[in-house]
């Protein structure tokens, strides 16, 4: 097997394509349907299986949330049976009492680099609220884990770069905080520019998401803008959806593969 290649990520070597887990919870940012469908098709087997299919076509780092019960016990079931990617959690406090308990339950299972939801981030931002980003940050890192913060505007992650407290940042490339916002989806190609330009100011590793808006932008053009815009220790994180089709994993790092081998 040969591994796509790696960089030094705060400590880490993930390869520069990351596989994402939006579809395995539902999370289309298409409409209702489209999430159903993505829920029914993604059944923890499968979602392992593609776990399997990624590591196996080079990929060794995987992204979930730590929130949705089918994806968190799918990793649960993997790591425990020592599966090969690593784990880096996306966090959220909505179904834990706290923050630090979020993080801690995500350690408990085997996560080696965690960052803060975007809408939460942006929240934070909105409110100016540095003490709160500070306790979770200083609680993780604690804990002896690179922690980095997801974001939907530059915006937000220009704001936390001032503060120097994480180790890196997932920047979304598409402006979508407005679905959090309960203002519906937005994915706009103006958002492309500045978004990758986010990734070249900020000095710490950034992980690019989003860059398909969705599966709305084809993935050739999508990875080549991503990659020859962001910074060389930056790396790629995107979602796989295998009920579209089944070689999709494949495809996807033999397009990362020819991108990066130029």
């Amino acid at each position: 097997m040969l591994t796509l290649p790696t960089v030094d990520f705060c400590g880490l070597s993930p390869t520069r394509l990351i596989i994402g887990a939006n579809p395995f919870g539902g999370f289309s940012h298409q409409n209702p349907e489209r999430d159903a469908e993505m829920v029914a098709f993604n059944t923890p087997e499968v979602i392992r299986e593609t776990w399997a299919r990624a590591e196996a076509a080079g990929i060794n780092t995987m992204i979930t949330n730590n929130e949705t019960p089918h994806v968190l016990g799918a990793v649960t079931e993997y790591l425990a049976a020592s599966g090969p990617l690593q784990w880096i959690a996306q966090m959220s406090d909505r179904a834990y009492p706290s923050m630090n308990d979020a993080v801690d339950r995500a350690v408990s299972i085997g996560c080696k680099a965690l960052y803060f939801h975007g809408g939460i981030v942006d929240g934070l931002y909105a409110e100016q609220d540095a003490d709160t980003l500070r306790d979770w940050v200083d609680h993780a890192q604690g804990l002896g884990l690179p922690v980095g913060v997801a974001g939907h505007a530059p915006e937000t992650h220009y704001w936390v770069d001032s503060l120097d407290l994480v180790d890196f940042h997932v920047v979304c490339f598409f402006n979508c905080g407005s679905l959090h916002a309960g203002k519906g989806h937005r994915f706009r190609l103006a958002d492309f520019a500045p978004a990758a330009e986010c990734c070249r100011r900020i000095a710490k590793p950034c992980i690019a998401y989003k860059i398909m808006a969705a599966g709305r932008i084809d993935p050739l053009m999508a990875f080549e803008y991503a990659f020859e815009n962001i910074k060389p220790i930056d790396v790629v994180n995107v979602g796989i959806h295998r009920g579209d089709r089944d070689d999709m994993v494949e495809d996807d790092v033999a397009i990362v593969r020819g991108i990066l081998e130029r």
